[in-house]
């Protein structure tokens, strides 16, 4: 069975085929600036050379259309026909309360889909767009929903329920939702697989720090506490979004610089974070090579960063009643050495010590703790392609008896 991932963001599309008999990767590759006329495809193979073209392409349909012709090509294809595509997974942000599994895409799915767009406005029409761009072009191929937040509907009220009127959540929705859950589960669950335990035995913090970053608390296998809220703007503070602060502040500024709401969204989604903080970049390398440099703004965000990390990791750790294992997964947390050393000086009273010699590694598998660590320390790359084809193949292998 070959499963087609696709992963659409407002101007870019990214995807993997892979052969779920042996889970192997077949091709891959992003289409980025969808939408202008120096758009950038890259198609790559295993063991062969990378494809890259600079052209116009207006919109997801179009780099489907180019992307399922590269796949079937003399030269650069790996599948003689689109007939050898037998399902498309999504990853679709935003699923709200409807949500708790991955669901075949169905007209009611897609309506729900529009639904929830209403509090993912940045995220889920683009991906609803790559949706409807498949269907079009792959009407007889069965779609997969996967949702981002869907592994954090185990939460319990008390962790998910904010302090405002009970009818804010009853009525609007409005309460935590939680996102990169296809990540925050791939990493658990790997975890528990290099401790050679079962999930259910074991306390798990997991830590995807990128451009977007937040850490989840899995007790038992299961979602108990995350730091996103109810959109991926709240939580930590990260590369342009702001992360959590006290909601007086935005009626304050309002007052004060007469700025609207989307104004001040635009503030809070763009131009905070360490962004905001260093006034350097957005990009880790950026901000630490201007730290190494004396720039006292750039160390001031890389010192908010990892604070507020630790702070998370800390109040988890009281929620479950101790920690097993501390995971990093994602860019920073996948090849920032520094910062995971950072983040893990001051949690010894955890029970954490943190191999210097180990942790120098970048995007690699390991244990990262000293040999005998009471909680154990993994760099373990996140993997959410194989968890979205996982969840399509188990979905639609009864409908293509594969």
């Amino acid at each position: 069975m070959n499963v087609l991932v696709v992963n659409c963001g407002s101007s870019s599309l990214k995807y993997q085929l892979l052969d779920m008999a042996t889970e192997r990767e077949l091709a891959k590759g992003l289409f980025e600036k969808i939408g202008d006329q120096d758009a950038m495809f890259t198609h790559k193979r295993p063991d062969a050379e990378k494809l890259e073209r600079v052209e116009p392409i207006l919109n997801h349909k179009e780099a489907l259309k180019i992307l399922l012709d590269i796949l079937v090509d003399a030269e650069y294809g790996v599948i003689s026909s689109m007939d050898e595509i037998d399902a498309v997974g999504h990853r679709v942000v935003h699923g709200a309360e409807k949500f708790a599994d991955s669901v075949l895409i169905t007209p009611a799915v897609m309506d729900a889909l529009n639904e929830c767009a209403v509090i993912a406005p940045l995220h889920n029409p683009p991906n609803i767009q790559g949706i409807e761009a498949c269907q079009a072009i792959m009407p007889n191929v069965p779609q997969v929903a996967v949702f981002d937040t869907a592994f954090h509907q185990t939460m319990p009220p008390e962790a998910y329920l904010y302090g405002l009127p009970y009818e804010a959540y009853a009525d609007w929705g409005i309460r935590r939702y939680g996102f990169h859950g296809t990540s925050h589960k791939y990493v658990a669950q790997r975890c528990a697989e290099l401790m050679g335990k079962h999930m259910s035995d074991l306390r798990i913090i997991t830590c995807h720090l990128g451009n977007g970053s937040s850490l989840a608390a899995i007790k038992g296998g299961r979602s108990i506490d995350t730091s996103m809220g109810f959109t991926p703007l709240s939580g930590l503070i990260m590369g342009t979004r702001s992360g959590d602060i006290d909601p007086a502040i935005i009626p304050f500024l309002m007052d004060k610089t007469g700025m609207n709401y989307q104004e001040i969204d635009s503030m809070l989604n763009k131009r905070s974070g360490v962004l905001g903080i260093s006034g350097v970049s957005n990009d880790f390398r950026v901000i630490e090579e201007a730290a190494s440099k004396g720039h006292k703004r750039a160390q001031l965000a890389l010192n908010m960063f990892h604070h507020k990390v630790r702070r998370v990791i800390g109040s988890f750790a009281a929620v479950m009643g101790g920690v097993d294992a501390i995971v990093f997964t994602a860019g920073i947390g996948e090849n920032g050495i520094g910062n995971r050393d950072e983040i893990c000086n001051g949690l010894e009273y955890l029970g954490t010590r943190l191999d210097t010699e180990r942790n120098n590694c970048r995007g690699v598998e390991r244990e990262i703790s000293v040999e005998g660590s009471k909680v154990k320390i993994f760099v373990i790359p996140t993997n959410e392609e194989i968890m979205i084809a996982r969840d399509t193949q188990r979905i639609t292998a009864t409908l293509i008896g594969k």
